[in-house]
């Protein structure tokens, strides 16, 4: 079940990164409205899981991690930012770190 909070928590911050991009500096307040809601759930959720005992530090990495990411691919694929060698290496790097996570034996 934590698995699923924290899913959620992502899922949840990359809609509100995403729709913090498309408020144009919180001043579209249907996008500012998104961006506040999902930044609220995505918390919420994140704490439930850590209430569930998952550990704050492996929790915390997994949630920034495939956070930034996925708002890495998104800025490139739909809001033509540019996608060089480097930030493909930055998130190669953030995804074998969430594998050796996984690997080192946290839940």
């Amino acid at each position: 079940m934590a698995w699923l909070l924290l899913a959620g928590a992502i899922a949840s911050e990359v809609v509100a990164t995403s729709a913090l991009k498309l408020s144009d500096g919180l001043t579209r307040l249907g996008w500012s409205a998104v961006v506040t809601v999902c930044y609220i759930a995505s918390f919420v959720l994140l704490a439930q899981a850590l209430k569930l005992q998952m550990p704050v530090g492996f929790a915390y990495a997994i949630w920034a991690g495939i956070g930034t990411a996925t708002i890495a691919l998104i800025g490139a694929l739909f809001f033509g930012e540019a996608m060089n060698l480097a930030k493909i290496a930055g998130i190669a790097l953030i995804i074998c770190g969430v594998v050796v996570l996984n690997l080192a034996g946290t839940p």
